[in-house]
């Protein structure tokens, strides 16, 4: 039977993300033979994406690994996404699915009663789940769904709130336990990642987060839109830049000198 335009889209994208996928797996050493990969699902397109790709090299001989994944629910937050999709969503792809709950209750308000970030809270508390479960399952690496954009938002927005130069790292070995972060997403651009949900008809969460679009992220967003219109391909540029770091061509200090 041939093969109708969306079906012939979704199989050339999907070969590019697996490239992409791959290259980042080996370009960084995010996988090797004898690893138990937890998977993050919060529901949304980088997580399934993140969850399809890692499932499908999982039934490949070399390297020999394992991967789970989990979904975190946090009590306070007034988004959810339809578990039994979740499920049937890894069945597919042959990943285990579980679920966990957990609530930030009296922190929401930190000293003297003034309000905590609630964004901060909610990854927090999440992350920490995380670490229970890859503890309690074993696992020995932590995957999420963070793309090449998150990468590029990250750095400026280190760069322009921190007053540092730095990202989140495509691997990242944690000081205190023995598990290691990775980020197989890392060369994939969020613009494919959304087209390719929408080629497989990926279902969306139930309910949104209410503060997506208030935080400085989705203002970074703005200003790389903006930055574009300078130079099309400024978020390449913006990748090159964190892997040709000109050390001899930055201020130093003196030691001692303040």
């Amino acid at each position: 039977m041939e093969k109708t335009p969306q079906e012939i889209a979704l199989i050339k994208l999907r070969s590019r993300l697996t490239k992409r996928f791959h290259k980042a797996c080996a370009d960084y050493g995010l996988i090797a033979d004898g690893d138990h990969i937890l998977i993050g699902l919060s529901g949304g397109k980088d997580s399934l994406a993140l969850v399809e790709l890692l499932g499908r090299r999982a039934q490949i001989h070399v390297p020999r690994f394992t991967v789970t994944a989990v979904h975190v629910r946090v009590k306070e937050r007034d988004y959810h996404s339809d578990l039994s999709y979740l499920e049937n969503f890894c069945a597919r792809v042959g990943v285990p699915f579980i679920v966990r709950d957990t609530e930030i209750g009296d922190e929401v308000k930190g000293e003297r009663g003034k309000a905590k970030d609630p964004c901060f809270l909610c990854s927090w508390y999440r992350r920490k789940v995380l670490f229970d479960v890859a503890q309690e399952l074993g696992c020995n690496k932590i995957a999420l769904g963070h793309h090449k954009d998150d990468l590029v938002e990250t750095l400026l927005m280190n760069l322009i709130f921190q007053g540092s130069i730095g990202t989140i790292p495509p691997l990242l070995q944690m000081d205190k336990m023995p598990i290691q972060m990775i980020r197989p997403l890392c060369l994939i651009e969020e613009k494919d990642l959304a087209h390719y949900a929408q080629l497989s008809e990926y279902e969306q969460q139930v309910k949104l987060c209410p503060l997506e679009k208030l935080s400085n992220r989705a203002e970074i967003k703005q200003l790389i839109q903006q930055l574009e219109r300078l130079n099309p391909n400024v978020r390449d540029s913006i990748w090159g830049a964190m892997e040709n770091i000109k050390t001899d061509y930055l201020p130093t200090r003196m030691k001692g000198e303040r």
